[in-house]
């Protein structure tokens, strides 16, 4: 799974200012087909696994995958029914901070119908509402 080689600190708070979007990440930069997010959400890494996993499988290993988001945000837990105090918990997963309308796989060099069965299956593997889109 996508974890991050080298973090300044292991834990980070949840409080903050929101998370910078980039002038180019709602549109297509390699491929000729790709999955829109249409809401904000935290994706984690094991949901951006199985999801590549899915395409992956489906295009029978031919093409080319980009993905466009990375989990690079540590979400801590403490172990159940642990009593109040006892500081924070230890990193448990990493997530991505997604915004709508940001691009999260893209695909390219199999045939249309192809391409559009492999996001559509993917898209159920997320936790946003998503959308299919396609360079013209």
């Amino acid at each position: 799974m996508l974890t991050p080689r080298k973090q300044k600190f292991r834990k980070m708070q949840r409080r903050g200012k929101p998370g910078r979007i980039t002038s180019n990440s709602h549109v297509l930069n390699f491929g000729k087909f790709g999955l829109k997010s249409l809401e904000s959400a935290l994706i984690t890494a094991r949901q951006i696994e199985s999801a590549r996993r899915t395409m992956t499988r489906y295009i029978k290993r031919g093409g080319q995958i980009w993905i466009r988001i990375f989990p690079d945000k540590p979400m801590t837990a403490n172990p159940a029914e642990m009593g109040m105090g006892g500081g924070k918990g230890s990193v448990d997963h990493y997530v991505a901070k997604i915004k709508a309308g940001r691009i999260l796989f893209e695909m390219d060099g199999v045939e249309k119908e192809i391409a559009l069965e492999a996001l559509r299956l993917a898209s159920y593997k997320l936790p946003v509402k998503t959308k299919i889109i396609t360079r013209d």
